[in-house]
């Protein structure tokens, strides 16, 4: 299902090229009607986290965030949120629910500004044989997407390819499968377009010793973990980024992240991992948000 860019007023900025781009990924937990113990619902969670997204992103402009697990009514208020912080209101994302390509289901969108990046094309992948259409792949639990951006820095005109997507959490061969197939697309877009960057963020159910982690950062790989870019003792916040809400599934471990395509000259300037509870004890969701800062052509 491949999109064409909607048409929209650009307006002017100094920035004259793309030297600096920020990626932000986080699962936000969508906003189920019977939340686990220590889980609060969506209305008392959703300006917490809209907050730290406001927060993370309105001084950078490149800025992309890419978000999982995202229900359509999450979607409105966040974007909401986040034009409610640009005088311009700028902000757009794409993204589909994927139980029927349209608003059923959780979606794993891309947000940005529309007046520092043109949306070219885009499409949803979906991980399963069938990836042309709903479906589920392999032994897996769920349906399961990729969001696929193109995108034009409006003033170098330099493009990057940016994706958002969330890995099966039971299914170990779809994991697997998933993450093969991400890469054959990556091969595919890079054969007909020329990017500056490609950036691969989300939820991949799958800590370092998974096999589905393996295949991401494999020899046959030409993708990189970020936070092996940057030596450990300068990354910032935590290393976990799954933490549960503290009594059900209480299993924390590393499964978010954000790769990076080898050999584009790009320095991962920093790494971290962000707190997702504070002195009220409210827990924004059940993972931490990953943040990155790239400088291109380093």
């Amino acid at each position: 299902m491949v999109r064409s860019a909607p048409s929209s007023a650009l307006t002017d900025h100094t920035t004259k090229q793309l030297a600096d781009l920020r990626v932000i990924t986080h699962n936000i937990r969508y906003a189920t009607e019977t939340p686990f113990k220590g889980e609060e619902l969506w209305p008392i969670r959703r300006p917490k986290l809209c907050s730290q997204l406001v927060f993370n992103s309105i001084a950078i402009p490149t800025t992309f965030i890419c978000l999982q697990e995202v229900l359509h009514l999450q979607l409105v208020d966040i974007l909401e949120s986040l034009n409610a912080s640009s005088p311009q209101k700028e902000w757009e994302c794409i993204g589909v629910g994927r139980d029927d390509g349209k608003q059923a289901g959780e979606y794993s969108p891309i947000f940005y500004r529309r007046t520092i990046w043109k949306l070219l094309e885009w499409k949803t992948v979906w991980l399963s044989e069938t990836p042309t259409k709903p479906s589920k792949g392999w032994d897996a639990a769920s349906i399961r997407i990729v969001t696929i951006g193109i995108f034009m820095h409006i003033h170098s005109g330099e493009h990057v390819l940016v994706m958002s997507t969330h890995f099966d959490d039971q299914g170990a061969k779809s994991r697997q499968e998933s993450a093969k197939l991400i890469l054959a697309t990556i091969k595919s877009e890079t054969e007909t377009h020329k990017f500056s960057t490609v950036v691969l963020a989300g939820d991949f159910n799958s800590p370092p010793g998974d096999g589905a982690y393996q295949t991401m950062t494999g020899s046959q790989s030409n993708m990189v973990d970020t936070s092996t870019l940057v030596p450990e003792d300068q990354h910032y916040g935590n290393v976990l980024t799954f933490t549960s809400f503290g009594y059900v599934d209480n299993d924390p471990s590393r499964i978010d992240f954000i790769f990076l395509r080898k050999g584009d000259g790009v320095l991962c300037r920093t790494f971290a991992v962000l707190a997702n509870r504070f002195d009220d004890g409210v827990y924004l969701s059940d993972h931490r948000a990953v943040v990155i800062d790239l400088q291109l052509g380093g």
